[in-house]
């Protein structure tokens, strides 16, 4: 018997058992699903994490207090190590590092502010050197950028996101409006371009005044976060060694002691979401091969299930010439059918949910180009390891006792 006879014969025992094929192939298909399913996920978060989060110039990296920390015990640590970093670090940066073709600094805090009847609670008061719209770019929906004399001279004035004009001036523009931030008045000079959120947190809802102004209203207790770009993005190692030496001196740090703070690049932050997001992809496959190990279960039992409802059909083949190797064949083939046609159906609800999760919201899930193929190999694998017990059963019966079959 040639292969494409074997696999007609597959189809129309698949076909004349439609609904218990189905049945048996719900593991492999809900196990293809979900695999490439977290994967698309995966890949889209990773995209959506690059664009929406690590979205610093070229070249350019920040230092702050506290970097990326993952446990409680790097919480504790960083704590009792890392000091806050002062408006002097940053002068230091400044003047020091040749490297470096700009520094800027900035500060948080968050604030209630009321407009009217209007209010927005927790919005995100910066405190910056102009410098900061620059390196970090932000687009300028109205208005302009805060400018180096405005800093210089303490001059009340804000640059704004776009939760803010809609929650506080609905329908008016809110360039040359005032706000009053910690009962200051500061009036709005520019309005940033929308940006949208991130993991379900608005990146519109902020304020920027000068940092003159945010050291007036909230004083000098909280530690800065410097951003450093370099002169060319290449040289970006170079400039972060320099940076860090002249931290270290400030801070009288001798050598083999830690840093008393941290450094961070849009390559660090996305190399370490990547690694995370590897690690729940691993594990998913843990979880979901146990589907795939159930489905090939089924598909072998059901196939035990069909040598026995088949077993006169057997006897009859093999009275006629079949040899063993043809009977392996044919009820592999089945075993292999199945397998696959589970997978295709798990490829297609993959595709549809990566499609939908496009459609309905900001996630830019990837359907993997290599999904097709690796279904088909894993599902191919699945079918012969799980039926190659019973196609040697069908081979081994005995013509004549299969014969003698009711």
């Amino acid at each position: 018997m040639n292969v494409i006879e074997a696999t007609r014969l597959a189809m129309e025992s698949i076909w004349a058992n439609r609904l218990r094929s189905f049945l048996t192939l719900l593991g492999v298909i809900i196990g293809i699903a979900s695999i490439v399913s977290t994967y698309a996920v995966i890949e889209g978060l990773n995209k959506y994490v690059e664009e929406k989060l690590s979205n610093l110039g070229s070249g350019v990296f920040t230092v702050q207090r506290f970097g990326i920390i993952t446990n409680r015990q790097q919480f504790l640590d960083a704590i009792r190590r890392n000091r806050p970093l002062r408006r002097e670090d940053a002068h230091a940066v400044r003047d020091r590092c040749a490297s470096a073709a700009s520094v800027a600094w900035q500060v948080r805090s968050t604030a209630d502010l009321k407009r009217g009847a209007n209010e927005l609670l927790s919005v995100e008061v910066s405190g910056i050197t102009p410098g900061i719209l620059e390196i970090e770019p932000y687009e300028v929906a109205d208005g302009r950028i805060l400018m180096p004399f405005e800093d210089q001279r303490g001059v009340p004035v804000a640059f704004i996101g776009n939760d803010v004009a809609e929650r506080l001036f609905p329908g008016v523009d809110p360039i040359g409006k005032q706000l009053r931030i910690k009962g200051t008045p500061v009036k709005i000079v520019g309005l940033a371009a929308k940006k949208g959120s991130f993991l379900g947190f608005s990146q519109d809802n902020f304020v920027k005044i000068p940092y003159s102004v945010h050291r007036r209203l909230y004083g000098t207790t909280r530690s800065l976060r410097i951003s450093v770009q370099a002169t060319n993005s290449s040289l970006m190692d170079d400039t972060i060694d320099e940076v860090r030496a002249v931290l270290r001196a400030r801070h009288h740090l001798r050598p083999g002691e830690e840093d008393d703070f941290d450094i961070l690049t849009s390559a660090g932050i996305n190399d370490l979401w990547k690694g995370m997001t590897k690690t729940i992809f691993a594990i998913a496959i843990f979880v979901v091969g146990i589907s795939l190990v159930v489905g090939g279960v089924v598909i072998m039992n059901i196939m035990l299930v069909s040598v026995i409802e088949r077993t006169r059909e057997i006897g009859v083949r093999k009275a006629v010439g079949a040899r063993q190797r043809d009977i392996v064949q044919q009820f592999l083939i089945e075993s292999i059918l199945l397998s696959c046609i589970g997978g295709a159906i798990g490829i297609a609800i993959a595709f549809g949910a990566a499609a939908l999760l496009n459609e309905y919201t900001p996630l830019p899930a990837q359907f993997p180009s290599w999904a097709p193929w690796a279904a088909f190999l894993v599902c191919t694998s699945i079918g012969v390891f799980f039926g190659i017990h019973p196609a040697k059963r069908a081979a081994k019966l005995d013509p004549i006792e299969a014969l003698r079959t009711e």
